[in-house]
């Protein structure tokens, strides 16, 4: 079920191992920003465990629905599992060689985007780097051959069926076909505390240059999130959350092409960058620095959550965003363009450990 919501949705895709590549390679693309400590944390997990826990949730299109109709039907599961939100999680097994070497060929020429797992992705691409064997190398583009899969391994063969060229070069993957239904994107809100000499009507004066600033009556989180998914409806909005008060923040869409003349055109439409380049950045003075370092801000997916935290005097200034879309993700990811960390929420999180991937 989605979040705040009565609609049930099921999204379907298939677990394998996935060769990693450089950005520069044109196979795997990115949508945001990392954070420097997650990938530390995750660097020493892998280095303590040498096994890959969790999965890359990866997103790829392919409107015929090929692998929708080899593997997917109505046998009951071999393992189901119902996670803390009520989210029913099924795995079966694929073990007909036929069937994978047809999966891996029709994924042969697919282009995969990060969904979720972009700091697990970076780690792992970095420990496949400091293990790769000597001379070994290291261009995707000289290692796959014109007729090699560029995103299952292809070599060596073991029982007629691909493997990676050494363990460390590939990680498990979740790929999800962006044109099936399913997929749920949930907003990712900030949260911003530490302020040094922080003052509510002095900020919200400076955010006319760019906003119309609207007074809100204090509603519900739930109220509230409906309030600004209506004013998303005709562009960008965020609702500011201070002690006492809500303010809708509604994009001067002119005054902002102006001042983000230098971010492409796609890009500047998103309301995380606005959010980023002129809210936390421009007006409240943080850096991108102490926003990759976490230094004043907060990641928070419930809006109950964060109001709480802002009545309760332990952030200065919370903001409630919309989320982006999928096509958005889509066109910002093809051309090579990054938004901010935490920009995007897929809904529901893969579950770690019921697939594991032991590098030993």
């Amino acid at each position: 079920m989605v979040p705040g919501g009565t609609e049930v949705r099921e999204r379907r895709g298939f677990i394998a191992l996935g060769k990693l590549h450089d950005y520069a390679d044109g196979v795997v693309h990115r949508h945001e920003q990392t954070l420097a400590k997650p990938k530390s944390d995750r660097m020493n997990l892998l280095k303590a465990t040498r096994t890959h826990c969790e999965q890359i949730y990866m997103l790829y299109s392919d409107p015929a629905f090929t692998a929708e109709k080899l593997i997917f039907d109505d046998t009951p599961p071999e393992i189901s599992v119902t996670d803390e939100y009520g989210v029913e999680h099924m795995l079966w097994g694929i073990a007909d060689p036929k069937t994978i070497n047809l999966l891996i060929a029709a994924m042969d020429d697919k282009k995969l985007i990060i969904a979720d797992g972009h700091h697990r992705y970076e780690t792992a691409l970095s420990y496949k780097k400091e293990h790769a064997p000597t001379g070994k190398v290291e261009s995707e583009a000289e290692i796959i051959s014109e007729h090699e899969s560029a995103v299952v391994p292809h070599e060596p063969l073991i029982n007629g069926l691909p493997q990676p060229a050494y363990p460390e070069s590939a990680t498990m993957m979740t790929f999800v076909n962006m044109d099936a239904p399913g997929i749920t994107i949930l907003p990712t809100h900030r949260v911003v505390f530490g302020l040094k000499d922080f003052d509510v009507a002095a900020f919200l004066e400076k955010a006319t240059a760019y906003f119309d600033v609207q007074p809100l009556d204090i509603l519900t989180p739930v109220e509230e999130q409906a309030r600004l998914a209506e004013a998303g409806k005709s562009g960008v909005a965020f609702v500011a959350v201070t002690q006492g008060a809500r303010h809708l923040l509604i994009a001067k869409q002119a005054e902002i092409d102006t001042a983000l003349a230098e971010i492409s055109p796609r890009h500047r439409q998103l309301d995380v960058v606005q959010l980023h380049a002129l809210v936390l950045e421009n007006l409240l003075g943080l850096t991108q620095e102490s926003i990759r370092q976490q230094e004043n801000l907060r990641y928070l997916r419930e809006a109950s959550e964060v109001i709480s935290q802002v009545e309760a005097g332990e952030s200065d200034v919370a903001f409630l965003i919309n989320p982006c879309t999928l096509d958005q993700l889509r066109d910002v990811a093809f051309a090579r363009e990054v938004m901010p960390q935490k920009s995007t929420d897929f809904y529901p999180k893969l579950l770690s450990g019921l697939v594991l991937y032991a590098l030993d």
